[in-house]
C-alpha cells in the first residue's frame, strides 16, 4: 500500500501508536496524518491489516523568530503516542522549536433541541421562551477531530531532535543539540532542565546530543546519544542535573579503519531501547549496533548496513548524503532489528539466525499481496543479472524513517514522500 503527496509531504517521521491500531506520519509541511487499521469482516477476511486514512491535521504552522531573524519550519521532527486511555487517542507532535499534545476524537452524535439557542446556534429571545425543551442528542455522521490541548513552547534555544514519553505517562522529555528538558503533561509554561552539555565557551563545543530515549519501565532512567558515537545512561535519582552520566557506551576506534570521515560516521543518528529494557540499539552512518546496558566498552552486535559505501565516503561527503540521519526499529519481540538505507533498500536483520535480507520499498511492489524480493548490491567485478551495481545506487531515494507494528510483523517505511506498509504473508 502506499500514498503519494509533493515537496512539502516528504515524510519527516514514522510511528505506530501502543496497540498498533494507529499509524501516524508528519511531514515537512507541517502536516500529520494517522492511519486505521481496518477491521475484519466475516466475508472480507484477508482485508484485516489494511490501513486507511483516520485523520489529517495541521500541526505546526511555519514561524519567524524575530530575536535572531530565523525562519522556524513546519516540518514535524518526531510523534510519539501516549497509551490510550479512554475513547480518545492523544499524541505529541515537535518541530524544531514547539511541542503540541494532541487530542484525536471521534463524533458520530450531535445535541438538537436546545432551549436558548435556535438551530443555527443563535441566541433565541427570552420572550418567545414558552417551554422547556429535553436537548437530544441525534446520531449524524462520524467526524474525527484533533484539537490541541497543550502547547509546550519557548523552552529549547537549538533545534529538537527528541521527544520521548515516560513510563510514569506524567512527564516527557525533549532534546535538543546542547540541552535536555523534562516536562510535565500538565505544566506548560515551564520544563525542567535535565542536561546541559553547553560549554561556558562555544568554540570549546566538541559534541552535540543527537537523540534521547527514556527506559521503558523505569521512569529515573534514559539514554541520549552524541556525535562522537558515544551514549550515556543517566539515572535522574542520582542528581537534579543529570549532566554526570551513570553509564558511558563508547567502541574504541579500530585505528586501521580510520579516516578523515571517521568521525562523520561514527555519529549516532538514532538511539532505541529494545521492549524489553535489557538493550539499546544505535545507528551511525553504515552500521547499527546492539548495546547490552550491562557492558559499556563494546557492542555484543554490529550489522553492516551497507558497507559497500565505505569507498564511496569521498562523493557522499560532496553531495551531503553522508550527514544522512537513518533511524532503527526493534520488532515487537526484540528479535529482529530494521533499518533504512539508500536506493529505497531497508536492511533487516534477525538476532538470533545472525541472517540478514535487503528489500526495496517501490512502486513496483507495493502491488497488493506482492512478495517482497531480497535484493543484492554487488561492489566491482561481475554483476550478476538480479543485482545491483553500487555505482548505480540512487542516493535522492532514501529511507530515513521506518516503524515496526508493537505486536504483529506489520512494518511501515517512509520513502521520500511515499508510505509503503508491508505484512507477513502469514497474516
Amino acid at each position: 500500500m502506499c500514498g503519494n503527496w509533493g515537496t512539502a509531504d516528504i515524510i519527516s517521521t514514522v510511528e505506530f501508536n501502543h496497540t498498533g491500531e494507529l499509524l501516524a506520519t508528519g511531514d515537512k509541511g507541517g502536516r500529520v496524518v494517522i492511519f486505521q487499521r481496518e477491521q475484519e469482516s466475516k466475508n472480507q477476511v484477508h482485508r484485516r491489516g489494511e490501513y486507511n486514512v483516520y485523520s489529517t491535521f495541521q500541526s505546526h504552522e511555519p514561524e519567524f523568530d524575530y530575536l535572531k531573524s530565523l525562519e522556524i519550519e513546519e516540518k514535524i521532527n518526531k510523534i510519539r503516542w501516549l497509551p490510550q486511555q479512554n475513547a480518545a487517542y492523544f499524541l505529541l507532535s515537535t518541530n524544531d522549536k514547539t511541542v503540541k499534545l494532541w487530542k484525536v476524537s471521534e463524533r458520530d452524535k450531535r445535541p438538537e433541541g436546545y432551549n436558548l439557542k435556535d438551530e443555527e446556534g443563535r441566541l433565541r429571545d427570552p420572550a418567545t421562551i414558552t417551554t422547556l425543551r429535553v436537548p437530544v442528542l441525534r446520531p449524524m455522521d462520524l467526524m474525527v477531530e484533533a484539537t490541541p490541548r497543550r502547547v509546550f513552547a519557548n523552552a529549547h534555544t537549538y533545534h529538537i531532535n527528541s521527544i520521548s514519553v515516560n513510563s510514569d505517562y506524567e512527564t516527557y522529555m525533549s532534546a535538543d543539540d546542547l540541552r535536555i528538558n523534562l516536562w510535565n503533561f500538565e505544566i506548560t509554561n515551564q520544563s525542567f532542565n535535565i542536561v546541559d552539555i553547553k560549554p561556558a565557551n562555544m568554540e570549546e563545543l566538541t559534541e552535540v546530543i543527537t537523540a534521547a530515549e527514556f527506559h521503558p519501565h523505569h521512569c529515573n532512567t534514559f539514554v541520549y546519544s552524541s556525535s562522537k558515537g558515544t551514549i550515556r545512561l543517566c539515572d535522574m535519582r542520582a542528581s537534579a542535573l543529570c549532566d554526570r552520566h551513570t553509564k558511558f557506551f563508547e567502541e574504541p576506534e579500530d585505528p586501521s579503519n580510520r579516516s578523515f570521515f571517521s568521525e562523520i560516521i561514527s555519529s549516532i543518528s538514532d538511539v532505541k531501547f529494545s521492549h524489553s529494557g535489557r538493550y539499546i540499539m544505535t545507528r551511525d552512518y553504515l552500521t547499527a549496533k546492539v548495546w547490552d546496558l550491562n557492558m559499556e566498552n563494546r557492542p555484543v552486535e554490529t550489522y553492516q548496513v551497507h558497507d559497500y559505501l565505505r569507498s564511496k565516503l569521498c562523493s557522499l561527503y560532496e553531495n551531503d548524503c553522508i550527514f544522512d540521519k537513518f533511524e532503527c526499529v526493534w520488532n515487537g519481540s526484540d528479535s529482529v532489528i530494521m533499518t533504512g538505507s539508500y536506493n529505497n533498500f531497508f536492511r533487516m536483520f534477525d538476532r538470533n539466525t545472525k541472517r540478514d535480507v535487503t528489500l526495496e520499498a517501490s512502486r513496483e511492489n507495493s502491488k497488493p499481496r506482492a512478495i517482497l524480493k531480497p535484493r543484492k548490491v554487488c561492489v566491482g567485478g561481475k554483476r550478476r543479472k538480479d543485482e545491483i551495481s553500487v555505482d548505480s545506487l540512487d542516493f535522492s531515494k532514501k529511507i530515513l524513517h521506518t516503524a515496526w507494528h508493537p505486536s504483529e510483523n506489520i512494518i511501515a517505511v517512509a520513502a521520500t514522500n511515499n508510505l509503503y506498509i508491508f505484512q507477513d504473508k502469514v497474516n
